[in-house]
């Protein structure tokens, strides 16, 4: 489990600075200074959460549970998708409808990091 997740975690950190470089280079004269931050946003909570999902596999195999940290993981990924997407797409397009999107994103992280969080509270618990 722990590989695939650290795998999935560096390819969105990848991705994270692929698109942060484009809007930094691409994008500053073709949005808006809102949407370049709206833009930016999504960039940074994409790369904490890969970073993120890059260390909960590390730590996989001493928290316990594996599938409170497996569906923990996969809503980390979830996250990214719905929310930084969402903020991607919105600062390409300005279709504000999309905004309704990014809070899914936002329960993602919250439910995965809630996942994560009792997985290894559960595991203090038994040493």
């Amino acid at each position: 489990m722990s590989y695939k997740y650290f795998a999935y975690g560096a390819i969105g950190a990848a991705l994270a600075v692929a698109l942060g470089a484009f809007g930094a280079h691409g994008l500053k004269d073709t949005l808006s200074e809102d949407m370049l931050e709206v833009y930016e946003t999504g960039v940074r909570y994409h790369m904490y959460h890969a970073l993120g999902l890059m260390l909960v596999s590390l730590l996989a195999g001493r928290i316990g549970d594996s599938k409170l940290i497996r569906v923990g993981s996969r809503l980390l990924i979830a996250g990214i998708v719905l929310f930084s997407g969402s903020l991607y797409v919105l600062a390409l397009t300005d279709v504000g409808i999309l905004g309704a999107i990014t809070p899914l994103g936002g329960v993602a992280f919250l439910a995965g990091w809630g996942c994560i969080a009792t997985a290894a509270w559960r595991a203090g618990k038994k040493e």
